[in-house]
């Protein structure tokens, strides 16, 4: 078996070698190794983590879920397994949907549009209507039942 498939990463060939042998040298001494494992399960964890605190918010919280998964995934082989089945699932469910024509894409964008609604709803009434949003805004969202 190549040195980096022992650790979880793919193997590399011709000039991508020397790319990686930085990894080499550390993965060549335990104690470095045992580091440098550690380092990357902290910083794929903090990404996570920051994902995570993303997702009610408009913007890319699944994304960067998925690039801490990634960073995880270059040293971890169960990280790699689900990276695999996440991608699997989701060209699964987009073929699926291109199958299903148009009302599947739409009901699916309306499910998806009343989730990001509920999750917006839910932050709200727990943390309040922020102040910064503009006044035609904040007087709007105070009229929806419970979060006036």
């Amino acid at each position: 078996m190549h040195e980096d498939q022992a650790h979880g990463a793919t193997p590399v060939d011709g000039g991508d070698r020397d790319r990686w042998e930085w990894r080499r040298r550390i993965r060549a001494n335990p104690r470095s190794a045992q580091i440098y494992r550690m380092a990357v399960a902290i910083f794929g964890l903090i990404v996570v983590l920051i994902g995570i605190i993303l997702l009610p918010f408009p913007g890319p919280g699944w994304v960067i879920i998925f690039i801490g998964l990634g960073i995880w995934a270059s040293e971890f082989e169960w990280a790699q397994n689900l990276l695999k089945w996440v991608r699997g699932t989701v060209e699964a469910w987009w073929d699926w949907l291109e199958k299903k024509g148009l009302w599947a894409k739409a009901i699916a964008a309306l499910l998806t549009f009343a989730l990001v609604l509920a999750i917006f709803w839910a932050m709200f009434a727990v943390s309040g209507v922020p102040g910064w949003l503009p006044d035609f805004a904040k007087d709007f969202l105070v009229k929806v039942p419970g979060l006036g």
